[in-house]
């Protein structure tokens, strides 16, 4: 029998309960009430918003409401005191010219702990009239484009369920930050877009991108130097250059790389799908090892697994010394689909360096245009295959093989 007395400590526990999930709710600071308006610049109101969110003890929810936003510039700059989001319901304009501090960066996040990014709104960098001024293939002291997000030592972050789009450069850059998660992440862009690269990442660990969409111009995910427990899984790529670790090697500080994960990911009519690239005649010495390409689909792309380390693009170097870099522990499994060009698999690994333990396994690319079978080109590489192969991996293996 339930007693008087145990149905009023229920109710006294439950009422405690409330309190303290409520007491847990976010503080809400619309920007309105910081003097946001839809026709004016917002980087004041944004940035006294996040001043008292940094301030406050307790967390705190930065509120972009729905409607059409334009915002000049802004740094939001740690630390923090309590856990941080900032819900972006609305569409954020950059300015269609030069920023107003031309360091090349629209929204920079920097120095904080537990962060969230979420709100279903869009981050527009406006940047169709800038990507017709973009010279920098052939001019090495083009003006620098801002990037939409920068994120910079950022620790314990959700970013989710948001849109970057049209950037003037790359998207996303995420430096020195660790474990941080990217899902239900859409990047933008049309593949005449130069130098969009959609998240690149470096010097960070732990960092995962999830369930995602990446339409951009250039990389969808590139992953720099020092780079360790790196997880892009469930992502659609395209149109784009694929997913790259590298370049690498161009810079004698460069890290070592380690633990990248490219799992359940399907690349539609990209350049590359996925590519690891090195420097020759580069002066840095780092590792890069244990990589994992697996369970991919490729629908017509032009080059589907690459390992270049001759990577030497627009004559900016020579191929007179190797790469020093030394690739290890590749691991290719469950690769399947169609071929836009015959030379489906490239493994050029570096003469000095050959690549260590490289296992192949269950490939399946079908070349379907008519300029000959579907090849590959293998060269330093001795690789441990298995399961079915096609087209067959790195027929002849010695010396600079082609099969």
């Amino acid at each position: 029998m339930v007693t008087h007395m145990f149905v009023v400590e229920i109710l006294l526990f439950l009422s405690l309960l409330a309190f303290i999930v409520k007491a847990q709710e976010p503080a809400i600071l619309d920007i309105t009430k910081y003097g946001a308006k839809s026709d004016a610049d917002i980087s004041g109101a944004l940035s006294s918003a996040w001043k008292e969110a940094c301030l406050s003890s307790t967390s705190s929810r930065i509120v972009i409401p729905p409607g059409t936003w334009s915002l000049s510039q802004v740094k939001l700059i740690g630390p923090n005191k309590s856990p941080v989001e900032l819900q972006v319901q609305g569409t954020l304009k950059a300015p269609i010219g030069q920023l107003p501090n031309k360091d090349g960066e629209w929204i920079t996040i920097n120095y904080v702990n537990y962060l969230e990014i979420s709100g279903g709104g869009v981050f527009d960098g406006q940047g169709t009239e800038a990507w017709t001024r973009n010279d920098c293939h052939k001019n090495k002291n083009c003006a620098k484009l801002p990037l939409n997000l920068s994120f910079n030592f950022i620790n314990n972050t959700y970013i989710h369920d948001v849109t970057t789009k049209d950037s003037k450069n790359f998207h996303v850059n995420c430096i020195s930050s660790h474990n941080v998660k990217f899902q239900r992440f859409t990047i933008s862009a049309p593949d005449e877009s130069p130098n969009t690269d959609g998240i690149h990442l470096g010097r960070g660990s732990n960092i995962t991108v999830i369930d995602s969409i990446i339409q951009t111009g250039d990389d969808c995910v590139s992953i720099g130097d020092e780079s360790t427990e790196i997880h892009v899984e469930n992502v659609t790529c395209g149109p784009g250059h694929g997913i790259s670790v590298g370049s690498l090697g161009s810079n004698v500080a460069e890290k070592d790389v380690n633990g990248i994960y490219v799992k359940n990911c399907t690349f539609l009519s990209t350049v590359n799908g996925v590519r690891v690239k090195t420097w020759p005649s580069a002066p840095a010495r780092l590792e890069v090892k244990n990589l994992h390409f697996e369970d991919i689909i490729m629908d017509n792309v032009s080059y589907p697994i690459i390992i270049d380390q001759e990577y030497c693009p627009h004559n900016l170097c020579n191929l007179k010394d190797p790469s020093y870099v030394k690739i290890s522990n590749i691991f290719i499994k469950n690769i399947k689909g169609t071929s836009h060009y015959p030379e489906a698999v490239t493994l050029v690994c570096s003469r000095t360096n050959p690549c260590v333990n490289v296992q192949i396994s269950d490939v399946d690319l079908t070349y379907t245009g008519n300029l000959g079978p579907t090849t590959t080109k293998c060269a330093n590489v001795n690789p441990t295959l298995s399961g079915k192969l096609n087209p067959p991996i790195c027929a002849k293996t010695t010396g600079a093989q082609s099969s």
